[in-house]
């Protein structure tokens, strides 16, 4: 049984969604991908959002450009936390898409992370769901220490090459 539901509303979206797979994975957390358009398909994307409790989810990743409808009519069916990702798009550079995740009604909240933020919201579900799981957290922090040591790395090569070596090697 998966227990994140990842959903975006356009293939185009992929690139971005799949950050959020792939951190999850590396992570051990089960998760189920879809493709569903809440405005081309309402009925398949109510269909979705009201089994997701039953089919185990604890979290919804849903991605969305433009009007972004999607994290929120997530958010008012689905009873756990939803995590929005606002997709860059052409038109206005995804503030759109923002502005629309972020600007629920009250009592229909969605946690919203950056602009292409796939990465970012595999990480707050992976952290939503070790609130109650030991190992996930343990893991969760073995991930970060290995984001403290990657950096420190790269410091150390910068400290041995210099600037200059650094950017061009």
């Amino acid at each position: 049984m998966a227990q994140v539901g990842i959903v975006m509303g356009s293939d185009s979206d992929m690139p971005v969604m799949a950050k959020a797979a792939d951190l999850l994975e590396d992570l051990g957390i089960s998760y189920e991908m879809a493709i569903i358009s809440a405005h081309r398909e309402p009925d398949v994307f109510y269909e979705y959002a009201k089994s997701a409790e039953d089919k185990g989810f604890k979290v919804i990743i849903a991605g969305a450009g433009k009007a972004a409808h999607l994290p929120g009519m997530c958010a008012a069916i689905f009873p756990m936390p939803v995590i929005g990702v606002p997709m860059k798009t052409s038109d206005l550079g995804g503030v759109d898409s923002l502005y629309s995740i972020v600007q629920m009604p009250s009592g229909i909240p969605v946690a919203t992370v950056a602009i292409n933020g796939g990465q970012n919201a595999g990480i707050l579900a992976a952290k939503i769901l070790a609130t109650s799981d030991p190992a996930l957290l343990q893991r969760l922090k073995d991930y970060t220490r290995s984001l403290k040591e990657s950096v420190q790395r790269k410091d150390a090569r910068l400290q041995e090459v210099g600037y200059r070596n650094y950017m061009t090697t």
